[in-house]
């Protein structure tokens, strides 16, 4: 039997529907469709043919620039116009003309590589050739000679002008890709609500705790911390790469908890740095390695024209085996740098993203290439810009992959790339604790498809996940040089004040670790929904759940959520 959530948006496939230009796809298409400098355009296009079940209506670009230059709406364009009120047809104007500022040199560079040739071949399912052919390599043309157009520049309508034929789009796909994002929109507010009340529910089931006579873990302690960099070389991998260990300045009493921190696609070591100086400070070592291979160093190698990869694809192997090098290393150096205090057997793990993934493989999860194949080769993907990274998976050779590294208990991972990699059969190898982080607002892991839809699926009877509203996947001001300059580019987002963030991030990681790597039950309240309540804050809340009813609750509304799959069945696929 169907799913609600089938039923509600079946009948919205089954309407018919006017041609619409999403606006949100639109600034995808513009900002990230691969652009190669061979096949200069001769002509440029005249129509856009829309093919929808078999028909094609066409449109003249001539009425579209006359819309966009004039504010004129032709005979052609009116019963398409009337469909809409004013200010959605002004919207609609502003994505024609809006100009993009992205290096076109650069944007050039990155969408060579294998992520920007998948970005553009799933475009190019969308807007094909005459004739439905896939349209990649034009479309790819056209906005290259865009971008180096400096009177008007990467813009829609000069892209269209650009076009060296006329562009079919696949209605069908496109409103099957614009209803996924909606769906995604909706089920992700949905799911907010849901985890809000459950939070609120578990937090008023709790033991009840005056937090306001408690350590603030939200502020660093008055241990101080010292920084060290090291260089190590894992000779039986050829691979050199800096960690930066952080060290109290007055040490813990006995044993000294060990943390490992691992960055994201596309970053360094700095970006756990204030994280890693508050652990510090409450006497804990913390080494934070540098993944050569997928950190900012490669990202700047591309941009630059020195590499043609965004990341290097043995960075799936990598990344967990830099971490296990990392403990092997603070192992041999214990006895004479350390006194001998490390507590290497109870070791945390912490990751962000593709760092995330990191982690997870170190808890034990595995590759699971029947799910990755059959979430990457949908004619249609889900709106998920991580999949561009998990489906390089593909060309690994296809064996079982098993970090497991035994010396770590705990791991957090935070925006974590890892539905598809990992699937449900995946993550159900994971024994030990797992803290899941997610944001509402989160478009490259999405919390309702990466890390709500995890959590059910970990078999771990100490899952914890913390959502916060209007959090992204990243701050845009924490990325540095040339790379800071591309994702501004290519991006309207600004950088909202966000101290409220960090110092959740602070007091989870804090008790999290101290109650299942420094093993303090002191520490065990500030992991209850009530605490994350107490200093929940406008205007981004947190909410944490970690109940097995909680958890089944939430599988209920992933089950409807994954009639997204479904909905290929609409259009006979």
């Amino acid at each position: 039997m169907a799913s609600k959530t089938f039923e509600r948006y079946k009948k919205k496939f089954n309407r018919p529907k006017p041609f619409l230009w999403q606006k949100w796809l639109f600034y995808l298409a513009l900002g990230i469709i691969p652009p190669v400098l061979a096949a200069v355009p001769v002509e440029a296009a005249e129509k856009i043919l829309i093919n929808y079940k078999s028909a094609l209506v066409s449109i003249e670009v001539d009425s579209l620039e006359t819309f966009a230059v004039e504010g004129t709406i032709n005979r052609e364009l009116e019963p398409y116009a009337k469909e809409f009120d004013s200010k959605t047809l002004a919207e609609f104007r502003q994505v024609l003309i809006k100009r993009q500022n992205a290096n076109p040199v650069q944007l050039y560079r990155f969408l060579r590589t294998p992520m920007g040739e998948e970005i553009l071949t799933q475009v190019g399912n969308i807007f094909n050739l005459p004739g439905g052919r896939n349209g990649k390599y034009a479309i790819r043309a056209a906005i290259v000679k865009a971008a180096f157009d400096e009177s008007e520049g990467l813009t829609l309508l000069n892209f269209l002008r650009q076009f060296s034929t006329d562009i079919e789009v696949r209605a069908d796909r496109l409103l099957k890709l614009a209803n996924l994002v909606e769906i995604l929109l909706e089920e992700t507010d949905e799911m907010v609500a849901k985890i809000a009340k459950l939070s609120l529910t578990e937090a008023a089931s709790s033991t009840r705790v005056n937090f306001a006579t408690l350590r603030d873990l939200r502020v660093n302690s008055d241990r101080g911390w010292n920084k060290q960099t090291i260089t190590l070389r894992d000779k039986s991998r050829q691979r050199n790469f800096q960690v930066d260990l952080y060290k109290p300045k007055k040490w813990r009493a006995g044993k000294t908890p060990v943390v490992v921190a691992s960055h994201g696609l596309g970053s360094d070591r700095d970006y756990f740095e204030k994280r890693a100086q508050h652990l510090a400070s409450y006497g804990y070592v913390v080494a934070v390695p540098q993944h050569p291979g997928s950190d900012s160093n490669q990202f700047q190698d591309m941009l630059q024209g020195y590499s043609r990869e965004v990341f290097k694809l043995k960075e799936f192997i990598d990344r967990p085996l830099d971490i296990s090098y990392v403990l092997d290393e603070l192992e041999r150096r214990n006895d004479t740098e350390f006194e001998g205090k490390l507590d290497l057997k109870e070791v945390g793990v912490i990751g962000h993203s593709f760092g995330g993934y990191t982690a997870l493989a170190l808890a034990g999860a595995e590759i699971d290439f029947e799910q990755l194949e059959t979430d990457c080769n949908r004619p249609v993907w889900e709106p998920n810009f991580s999949l561009l990274v998990q489906c390089r998976a593909l060309k690994l050779p296809r064996q079982t992959y098993n970090f497991r590294d035994r010396r770590v208990k705990a791991v957090m991972a935070l925006n974590p790339l890892n539905s598809s990699l990992f699937g449900a059969e995946g993550l159900s190898k994971i024994q030990i604790p797992v803290f899941l982080g997610a944001g509402s607002d989160d478009p490259a892991t999405p919390a309702a498809i990466e890390q709500i839809r995890s959590f059910t699926w970990l078999k771990s009877p100490d899952k914890y996940l913390a959502l916060i509203e209007g959090q992204a996947h990243i701050d845009i001001s924490q990325l540095r040089g040339i790379v800071s300059e591309f994702v501004e580019s290519l991006s309207d987002a600004t950088v909202r004040e966000r101290e409220l963030i960090p110092q959740y991030t602070n007091a989870m990681v804090l008790a999290f670790f101290e109650y299942y790597v420094a093993k303090n039950p002191d520490y065990f309240p500030y992991l209850q929904a009530s605490y994350a309540k107490y200093i929940s804050q406008e205007p981004f809340n947190i909410y944490l759940v970690k109940s097995s009813s909680s958890a089944l609750i939430l599988e209920e509304a992933v089950e409807e959520f994954k009639d997204l799959e479904r909905l290929d069945e609409i259009d006979g696929r």
